[in-house]
């Protein structure tokens, strides 16, 4: 026989407390409120005090630091007092059209001399409906006790046997030997109640929410503020009240533009406009701010500023740029990326493909702007390192002594103001991978020392180590001077030449490929228009020209080989790419030879053809076809020069050289 065991009971999350309700009354609406508190008993509780004005205070206070209060109830005279003097929310027991027109046929059954007395201000309808009902009803109304008791004492000296009034007034009334009828009714408090537990359960959530609010703000880096429709704080963070030097108890509530005018959110308030990234200057700092109106269902409702510090931004800028560089185990260049087809390329990449394969030290050598570095990337990533790190420095870049912990690294106290860990250098980073070492010919001597003993011993020395670190590094080396010269000279070490110049790839110069220039500089003019955010039909009319001008710049040597390409490439991109259109209308040839004056062939002779009379006559229609174009579309505005140029698409400094031109000076 086996025993039922009870489940045990699971457990429950505790309940929030009902909210508190003190309702202010004495006499008769002390009597009400009694009457009916009880009903609220399952939605708030209700506590009634029979106090007045100053006493009345004494006991909130009293009871608030046993137990916090949500809302006050009171009425008429009272409820103004708290309102005034209470930071606690009152809500005022009012009365209705309904227990107006009740009270006072009440009192008509008692006697036709019958006087109303409200609290604020006498009623216009109240007065109307005695007009036209010829009821005579006197009314009268009080914003004190003294002249509520004025009130009485006159209407008590105008004959007046009925008072219509609150408790307060009618006290007074049957003191002077007047009856009296109380105003409010248990439909009023009740109402009065009612609001008053919606006023608590929306604070409440209100307070809920500012509490989550500031536990999120509280976590944030950053300054924020926030403020209502008035531009009072209502939620301001630890940086923030660092920034401004004083406790969130201080400034809640204050007005912002008051305690830092540079913060003030008033133009936010006023015209609900974002402003972001402005630079302000607050103190001895300049900071980074941001406003912003805050919206909730359609309505302003107050405004946020957010404050960064522009060193903390520039920080996570690099750090981010860091983080999202590409990874150092990969490349971003292969060898078959690299475009040629001329015999000289051709070799030079036939022979990075065999030397690919090898675990010996490649030395480039070329001139800048060859494009050692792309062979470099290309010999790496074709290589059985391939997925392992492939690591690059400039040689000429930097000062012996940097360049000398960049490469080898240093241990912690090496000198003033190293890291406290140390730090591994390329050599350790490029581990199991490639190193590659750009301007090798402009190493300092005695740093040439050091490579070499890492290429014969494959070990490297930090500084201010004592102990060798091994590394598995293959070395690429790439240079654009004459070793040979620089060893003559007593600047580069011999036996480090010989370490390097094991597999030696010699990098053509663009001149010994200019069969390759068409390829190229369709290549690198593409690239150039699409940074350019050029538009789709750019590319032909513009490679049309480009190609033109270098099939006839024979002359040139192309100095700065694939660079100086590269270079006019993104100048023909830059300048004419946003509108080919135009640039073609205007003369798109004359206005690429003025570009690229180094591509330009000697005076009098056509690019093209090799001849004076062809360009004349072909620079001759093209002003012909100029010129009626800017005719006719000045015709079409009107004469108006402003408009005919933004038609045009040129300035106006353009539109009268054009001009000037066509009228022969």
């Amino acid at each position: 026989m086996s025993t039922a065991v009870p489940a045990a009971p699971e457990p429950t999350e505790p309940t929030e407390a009902p909210p508190r309700i003190l309702a202010i009354g004495f006499l008769r609406l002390k009597q009400l409120l009694h009457e009916v508190a009880p009903e609220y008993a399952s939605r708030a509780r209700v506590d009634v005090v029979d106090r007045g004005f100053d006493e009345a205070l004494v006991e909130i206070e009293a009871r608030r630091a046993l137990e916090p209060v949500d809302v006050l109830v009171a009425a008429g005279l009272h409820g103004a007092f708290l309102r005034r003097h209470c930071d606690l929310p009152v809500v005022l027991v009012k009365v209705g059209g309904f227990d107006l027109m009740h009270a006072l046929a009440r009192a008509r059954e008692l006697s036709p001399r019958v006087a109303l007395v409200s609290f604020g201000a006498v009623s216009s309808e109240v007065e109307q409906f005695s007009r036209g009902f010829g009821l005579h009803i006197v009314q009268r109304s009080y914003r004190s006790e003294a002249e509520a008791a004025a009130c009485v004492a006159e209407l008590g000296a105008a004959g007046i046997d009925v008072v219509v009034a609150p408790g307060m007034v009618l006290d007074l009334a049957e003191q002077a030997g007047m009856r009296g009828v109380l105003l409010y009714s248990h439909d009023a408090v009740r109402a009065a109640i009612d609001d008053a537990v919606e006023i608590a359960r929306a604070s409440r959530l209100a307070s809920a929410k500012r509490e989550r609010l500031n536990t999120i703000l509280e976590q944030l880096r950053d300054g924020v503020v926030a403020v209502d429709e008035s531009e009072r704080i209502e939620a301001v963070n630890p940086p923030m009240q660092r920034l401004l030097g004083r406790s969130r108890a201080q400034l809640l509530g204050r007005v912002l533009g008051d305690v830092a005018p540079e913060f003030t959110l008033a133009r936010t308030l006023r015209d609900g406009v974002e402003q972001a990234e402005d630079i302000v200057r607050f103190g001895a700092q300049t900071l980074v701010i941001s406003r912003s109106p805050i919206v909730e269902r359609g309505l302003r409702t107050g405004a946020v500023l957010t404050c960064q510090d522009p060193a903390a931004i520039q920080r996570v800028d690099r750090s981010l740029r860091a983080r999202n560089r590409p990874s150092p185990t990969g490349t971003r260049w292969r060898l078959s990326d690299l475009v040629g087809k001329s015999a000289a390329m051709r070799r030079a990449l036939a022979q990075a493909e065999r030397f690919a394969h090898s675990e010996a030290t490649v030395l480039l050598v070329g001139e800048s702007g060859t494009g050692k570095e792309l062979f470099a990337q290309g010999l790496h990533a074709a290589s059985r390192r391939r997925a392992q790190p492939f690591v690059a420095i400039n040689c000429a870049a930097f000062p012996e002594s940097l360049l000398e912990s960049e490469l080898f690294g240093y241990e912690e106290g090496a000198f003033t103001g190293a890291r406290k860990a140390g730090k591994a250098g390329l050599f350790e980073a490029a581990h199991t991978g490639t190193l590659f070492l750009d301007e090798i010919g402009d190493m300092p001597v005695s740093l040439q020392t050091r490579l070499l003993r890492v290429l014969q011993e494959r070990e490297i020395l930090r500084v201010g180590a004592t102990e060798p670190t091994p590394v598995d590094v293959r070395v690429i080396a790439a240079t654009h001077q004459d070793l040979a010269a620089r060893i003559d000279a007593g600047l580069f070490r011999r036996d480090l030449y010989y370490r390097l110049n094991i597999l030696r790839l010699e990098i053509p110069s663009l001149r010994e490929r200019r069969e390759d220039l068409p390829a190229l500089a369709s290549h690198l003019l593409e690239r150039a228009l699409e940074r350019a955010r050029a538009p789709a039909g750019a590319r032909a009319p513009l490679l049309r020209e480009l190609l033109r001008l270098i099939a006839g710049a024979g002359h040139h040597a192309w100095p700065g080989n694939v660079r100086e390409l590269e270079n006019l490439c993104e100048r023909v991109a830059g300048a004419a790419g946003h509108d080919p259109a135009a640039a073609e209308a205007f003369g798109l040839s004359e206005l690429l030879s003025e570009m690229l004056p180094e591509l330009a062939a000697p005076a009098g002779v056509d690019a093209g053809t090799g001849t004076g009379t062809v360009a004349g006559t072909l620079a001759g229609r093209r002003a012909e076809s100029e010129r009626e174009l800017i005719e006719r579309t000045l015709a079409e505005c009107g004469a108006n020069q402003a408009l005919a140029c933004e038609r045009l698409g040129i300035s106006r400094s353009t539109l009268w050289r054009k001009l000037r031109a066509g009228q022969g000076g």
